[in-house]
């Protein structure tokens, strides 16, 4: 008998191939077999084996050769037995020899202290809320919820959005005015195309201003739609429109965070905003208003939608990526009349992105307050967060300016100028994830910031918050004349 099969599914849960092959007796032949399986890895740590019994029967040889077997490669160390607990493959502390191991990409390594900026603290999430939202939606369903989805989005999503998006953040729309979506970065590919839009090259064509400083990941999309991005410079009131007239070739859209400039912090000054809707009617381009973080504010008055001032001339997109989770991929468009059409059609003719019964539980979340009730909740933590933050600078290093905390999940850290690059190199050696503010710069950009840190003070887990930020305060740079990092 070259070789068997151990086909003992029903008792240990899987099937086992071995090669009783080469001289000797069955016993070593086993003792081969089961040495080769644990060093090519088809054997993993803790596997369990078969009883003596059902792998002798298996293969057709005595129950004492397999249990001298089983013996022999216990006291090699290859396997390990214990009362109640079988025969198991020992846990070996290096990998069996000829099996490469996979190195970790740099996207799978976390930093002890992580304070990257971009996600809220995923241990907020509303699970109990969010199942008894599931429950109630998918009970009331009706059938063909469970076909093919709408492009559009849900009508009940669409509906409370609707209602949502009015109350909560002063946007002018009605549910056919709403596209159901993925996120920013799934309209910005629907708005002009690319990787991943949809079925079509996109709805909008041509050049498109954006702010100095945003995410290069929002930059890339626009290039590889062929969209050219031109920089607005950043002053206290945030983006200069006025250089709308004087930039290289005339632009059909402006990309704007107006309710809390990415990443630097602030609102769009009142002026600079009826500024842009008025280059906007005159122009025939229209504005982009990303509004990430919308609901979180913390000293100052909600600063409503630029959308409300003219609703024509605006796509306003929203998600609960900050509010809830990025895990959960549900974003919104509310769109000009005369795009609607256009948007659902480069979506394509079946939902392919955002789930039915996310959109159900998501309407129903709304609907029952229990939405507002978690952003609320959170709010009152982020804040209690922030203040922390500030408090601990203010201590440990109040040469450090904090600036665009009135709102948002982040911090920018104004450093002294020339050392960003050391900070960033010190937190990252000492375990502490951060980015630099240069990160986040527009590569034509004319004018440069202050160095900085962006600071995401909503990422870190609440039990481990205090010591991630007493770890931030440790590697940043000391005064001017000070001693070194």
């Amino acid at each position: 008998m070259a070789e068997s099969w151990v086909n003992s599914a029903e008792r240990i849960g899987s099937d086992l191939h071995l090669e009783l092959s080469g001289g000797g007796s069955r016993r070593a032949a086993l003792s081969r077999a089961l040495r080769a399986a644990v060093q090519d890895g088809r054997l993993a740590p803790g596997t369990r084996l078969p009883p003596y019994r059902s792998l002798a029967a298996d293969l057709g040889i005595a129950r004492n050769t397999v249990a001298d077997a089983y013996a022999e490669l216990v006291a090699e160390g290859w396997l390990t037995a214990r009362q109640g607990s079988g025969t198991r493959v020992a846990e070996r502390a290096a990998p069996p020899p000829g099996v490469r191991v996979p190195k970790r990409s740099a996207a799978a390594a976390r930093p002890a202290h992580n304070l990257v900026q971009g996600q809220p603290d995923t241990g907020s999430f509303p699970r109990t809320a969010w199942l008894a939202a599931a429950r109630r939606a998918l009970t009331a369903a009706p059938n063909e919820a469970f076909g093919p989805g709408d492009p559009q989005g849900r009508i009940e999503l669409r509906r409370a959005l609707a209602g949502y998006l009015a109350r909560a953040r002063g946007v002018r729309t009605t549910p056919e005015r709403i596209v159901v979506c993925s996120g920013f970065a799934h309209a910005l590919r629907l708005l002009f195309g690319g990787p991943g839009g949809g079925g079509s090259g996109g709805v909008l064509r041509g050049p498109v201003a954006v702010e100095a400083y945003g995410l290069g990941f929002h930059r890339s999309l626009l290039d590889a739609a062929k969209a050219r991005t031109l920089p607005l410079t950043l002053d206290e009131h945030g983006a200069r429109v006025e250089e709308l007239a004087d930039l290289p070739v005339p632009v059909r859209a402006l990309l704007l965070t107006p309710a809390h400039q990415f990443p630097t912090g602030g609102p769009l000054h009142p002026g600079r905003r009826s500024a842009a809707v008025d280059w906007a009617r005159t122009s025939g381009g229209l504005i982009l208003e990303d509004d990430y973080d919308g609901e979180f504010r913390y000293d100052r008055e909600p600063v409503g939608a630029v959308q409300g001032l003219d609703p024509e001339r605006v796509v306003y997109t929203g998600s609960v990526s900050k509010s809830l989770s990025p895990a959960v991929r549900l974003g919104w468009m509310v769109l000009p009349e005369h795009l609607v059409d256009a948007v659902v059609t480069a979506k394509g003719e079946r939902e392919a992105w955002a789930s039915v019964p996310d959109q159900l539980t998501l309407a129903d979340l709304i609907d029952s307050g229990h939405y507002d009730r978690h952003v609320r909740r959170m709010r009152q933590r982020y804040r209690r967060r922030r203040d922390h933050l500030v408090a601990a600078l203010a201590e440990s290093a109040p040469h450090i300016t904090v600036t665009g905390i009135a709102a948002g999940l982040h911090a920018v850290l104004r450093l002294p100028l020339g050392t960003e690059a050391s900070a960033v190199k010190a937190a990252a050696w000492q375990g502490v994830g951060v980015e630099g503010l240069s990160d986040y710069r527009h590569p034509a950009a004319p004018d440069r910031a202050p160095d900085g840190l962006v600071v995401g003070y909503a990422t870190p887990p609440e039990h481990a918050y205090a010591a991630a930020v007493e770890a931030l305060c440790r590697v940043l740079p000391p005064p001017p004349g000070g001693p070194g990092l």
